[in-house]
């Protein structure tokens, strides 16, 4: 029997190798052909583990001839950012200096609860140095381009993540958020992206860029995978420190359960500025058609904004200080900078910081006492093109690189979740994102809200077929 790998969803890929439809070992194989007929034109990875991959996937079809159960993501092939540790590979983090450490000896922990529920890793991908970006453009391994118009950019840091899922190399990928990571090459790239709590899934294995921002997630073409990727990913590690004791506390079973119930806001001020208008129109959009007519305060959100700069590098640089001292050329230049003025941050604007941190955090709680789900923008504008370094919102010429992050830094400055869903304008290729934020532990309500927009068709990933 014939399957469509290049449309199908990481359901029905691991539903087909469950019953016999296909094997795990043919499904790896076309992702395999997809990945060495694309990536030369995406760059979307810098490593290939097929080895690996094609030994996992007999593992499973011998698993199923031998009549046993197979996990809910049977088969199915992700990739990783570069940042997550893989056995028997460095893990570069897009960095020059980190390609002379050792390989890794273990995989990250979320990859190994991945694999045990039957998905297949196939390889890493490109990302910003050291995650310290927001373009996906990499002077060691090259720029990730974007599936929907190879002339822009995928955004970033998680950019070869984004163009692997969007281009369909994988159904689905890993990626990390820091400032927005995830959500801003979600937006650029047209796809589902989740930032989860912060603590809600173990960092380890994962190589750092800022300990108390930092947070891992996925990519996937739609909000159902989504939702069984996150669900395979949770899981209580006492290794690591900030993962939270909580337990599985699974989003996929209420995923259909609608939204009627829920009390759904449009975030304002901050979120209504600084942007182009298509940012606006997207939030708009999905606001009438959720019912979605009260506008929320988010109080003192640029500040926040300002003080997750700060913090992000202040400690951005003293993780790699040694780095700094050793082999300060061996650094993207634009990365070493702004490490070298976090080195001179005061200890005290730090502090301040981390002390208004804690009061935006009280008072945005305050918020979702009277809200379940708010809708802000994921980007201010689409995708600049590759290399471009300013761009024009709201009148003014602002650097991309900073200034793509500026409505998912506030969210991710304490922690909270965030579902970006992508949104097409009819005449545009390419789309734009919507952030859908949560308070904490509800990645239930934002996936419910995704899967809602989805089913009525406002929301969609489609598979680039080039």
């Amino acid at each position: 029997m014939s399957f469509d790998f290049r449309s199908a969803s990481a359901h029905a890929i691991a539903s087909a190798v469950a019953s016999g439809t296909i094997t795990a070992a043919a499904v790896t194989e076309a992702a395999l052909d997809a990945i060495v007929a694309l990536n030369p034109k995406l760059n979307a990875f810098t490593d290939l583990v097929a080895a690996r991959a094609r030994a996992t996937a007999a593992g499973l079809d011998q698993a199923r001839a031998a009549a046993q159960k197979l996990g809910p993501l049977a088969g199915v092939p992700f990739a990783v950012k570069n940042l997550y540790d893989i056995e028997g590979l460095v893990t570069r983090a897009g960095s020059k200096i980190n390609r002379d450490d050792p390989p890794a000896k273990a995989d990250a922990y979320v990859i190994r609860r991945l694999e045990a529920a039957g998905a297949v890793l196939v390889g890493a991908l490109d990302m910003d140095e050291y995650a310290y970006g927001f373009t996906g453009e990499n002077i060691h391994d090259g720029a990730s381009l974007n599936p929907h118009d190879w002339r822009h950019m995928t955004g970033g840091s998680s950019g070869g993540s984004a163009a692997a899922v969007a281009s369909d190399m994988v159904p689905f990928a890993l990626g990390s958020d820091t400032n927005g990571s995830i959500r801003v090459p979600a937006s650029l790239c047209g796809l589902f992206g989740l930032k989860p709590t912060y603590g809600r899934l173990s960092r380890r294995g994962l190589f750092p860029f800022v300990a108390s921002l930092d947070h891992a997630g996925p990519f996937a073409r739609s909000a159902a995978d989504l939702a069984l990727v996150y669900d395979a990913m949770q899981g209580e590690d006492a290794d690591d420190p900030v993962c939270v004791s909580r337990g599985i506390e699974p989003v996929l079973p209420d995923l259909d359960r609608g939204t009627g119930h829920l009390r759904i806001a449009v975030a304002g001020d901050y979120f209504r500025r600084g942007g182009n208008p298509e940012a606006y129109a997207a939030v708009d959009r999905l606001a009438a058609a959720l019912g979605a007519k009260n506008e929320v305060l988010l109080p003192e959100a640029g500040r926040a904004r300002a003080a997750a700069y700060l913090i992000t590098a202040a400690e951005g640089a003293a993780f790699h200080r040694e780095r700094m001292r050793t082999r300060p050329w061996d650094f993207d230049p634009a990365v070493r900078d702004r490490l070298f003025a976090g080195a001179m941050i005061p200890a005290g604007a730090v502090l301040k910081a981390q002390k208004f941190r804690a009061w935006f955090q009280a008072r945005v709680a305050e918020v979702f006492a009277d809200v379940d789900v708010i809708l802000a923008p994921a980007t201010p504008c689409r995708a600049p093109l590759s290399g471009q370094t300013l761009m024009c919102l709201d009148g003014k010429e602002v650097p991309v690189r900073a200034d793509l992050g500026i409505y998912t830094q506030p969210i991710s400055f304490i922690g909270l979740p965030a579902c970006t869903v992508p949104v097409w304008t009819p005449g545009e290729k390419l789309p734009i994102g919507v952030q859908l934020i949560g308070a904490p532990w509800r990645e239930d309500l934002v996936l419910r809200v995704a899967y809602a927009l989805e089913v009525s068709g406002l929301v969609s990933a489609p598979v680039t077929m080039m």
